[in-house]
Order: structure tokens, then C-alpha cells, then sequence
């Protein structure tokens, strides 16, 4: 029987570690959300069973939209990586957020939308150091829209990487978004495909890069935040 226990542990530890592979952890910021629904689950169920299968399908979507799932990021020097998952929406030149004081000299933005079925982290898209983070209020306009770089609520992050480029990287909050999270701030270090803030709920992001730099994407194409290289950038020399 003892001889059978290390057999049981290892295939139970398998099964952790396989479960944990399928279903991705959820970002800190969604769990009061998730927490709330499954209490209002419970009590609905306490009333009636059939409402409480609503509440309680509502509480996995909950749980499933503020998932955080791991991502293999490219460790190449030179490239930005997508920021979030979506849709490119626009590429164009434009000229970077006016809060970070970087001048009216434009750069090449990368705007990509998040519908309500995107995961809705936002990470680093190259590795360096945060020079200034600024948060701006404004309007909910729909975030597929242009305009909504200039006009939306927002918070933007300036980012000098390792190799000395300046990228800036934005989160836009949209006609559902309603609050948006940064967890760095000036000064802090940021690794590429790192996790550092979340969108609630349909929303959009921005990357800003030097012109100059050879774009990869096109309007239209999905992008996985922490993995698809959006960018080259160009060379130091």
C-alpha cells in the first residue's frame, strides 16, 4: 500500500500541474470582481437553483476575462512587443501623448483594440526603465476609433530600453472601460512580456516607436501581447 502513495502523489502533482497549464492564473485586479459574483452566486442559489446557474456562468466569464496567461517573449535586442492581445487597428505616425513632455516630433503608433473577448493585461514591450508614467482623464469614446488616442481617458508610460530607445506605451480606456490599472510607476524597471496593468473591460492600447523603425504588423492582424514583435527598432549605430 506505502509502495502504491509515491505513484498516487506524483500522478496527483501531475494533475495539478496539468490543470494549471489549461487554466491560466487571474490578475490580481479581477478578483475582487470574480469574489463579489461567486457571493452573489451563493446566495442567489440559496432562492433558486436555476437563477443561480446564471450568476454562476457569469462568475467563469468573470474569472475567464481577467486571466492572465503566460507568454513566451522573444529576448532579442531591438524589437517591441505587443503590449496586449487584439486587433491592430491603426499604424500610423502620430505624435506621442502630450503629459510625457516628449516633444511634438512624431513616432509610429500601433494601436491595437481589445473586444471583451481579448485577455486584457497589458505588459512591457521591451525591457528597460520607466522615465515617467502619467495618467490623464477624458471621454469613453468607442476605442476602435482614431480620435480615441487624443481624446479618451488614458495612462501613459514612457519607456527608455536597455538600448536606449524611447518607446511609449498607452492604455486607453473605452466605451465600456471604465477604470485602468498601472502597477509601475517612474523609475521602475520592466522586462519585456512582463504584466504591469489591466484594462476593465473593452478597451485599447497604443505603442509609440521611433520612425525609423520597420513595422511588422498590418491593420487588421491579431496580435498576442508579450509575443508577436510588433517592431524592429533601428540600429543603435
Amino acid at each position: 500500500m506505502t509502495a502504491h502513495q509515491p505513484k498516487k502523489a506524483g500522478a496527483l502533482q501531475h494533475a495539478v500541474e496539468l490543470t494549471k497549464s489549461i487554466i491560466p492564473p487571474v490578475h490580481p485586479g479581477g478578483r475582487p470582481f470574480i469574489l463579489g459574483a461567486l457571493g452573489a452566486t451563493l446566495a442567489v442559489r440559496l432562492l433558486s437553483k436555476r437563477a443561480g446557474v446564471g450568476t454562476a456562468i457569469f462568475t467563469a466569464w468573470l474569472a475567464w476575462f481577467f486571466r492572465e496567461p503566460k507568454r513566451v517573449t522573444p529576448r532579442r535586442p531591438g524589437i517591441a512587443v505587443a503590449p496586449a492581445d487584439g486587433t491592430v487597428s491603426h499604424v500610423v505616425e502620430a505624435v506621442p501623448p502630450a503629459e510625457l513632455d516628449l516633444g511634438d516630433e512624431p513616432m509610429l503608433r500601433v494601436s491595437v483594440f481589445l473586444s471583451v473577448f481579448d485577455v486584457h493585461v497589458q505588459r512591457a514591450p521591451a525591457t528597460g526603465q520607466v522615465v515617467r508614467a502619467a495618467h490623464k482623464s477624458g471621454q469613453f469614446l468607442s476605442a476602435d476609433l482614431d480620435e480615441a488616442s487624443e481624446v479618451n481617458e488614458r495612462n501613459s508610460l514612457h519607456v527608455r530600453t536597455d538600448e536606449g530607445h524611447d518607446l511609449v506605451v498607452v492604455q486607453i480606456a473605452g466605451l465600456v472601460a471604465r477604470r485602468i490599472i498601472c502597477q509601475v510607476s517612474d523609475g521602475d524597471k520592466v522586462l519585456a512580456g512582463s504584466t504591469y496593468g489591466l484594462i476593465r473591460f473593452g478597451s485599447r492600447v497604443d505603442l509609440y516607436v521611433p520612425v525609423g523603425s520597420r513595422v511588422l504588423v498590418e491593420p487588421g492582424q491579431r496580435t498576442i501581447g508579450g509575443e508577436t514583435v510588433l517592431a524592429e527598432l533601428p540600429s543603435a549605430g
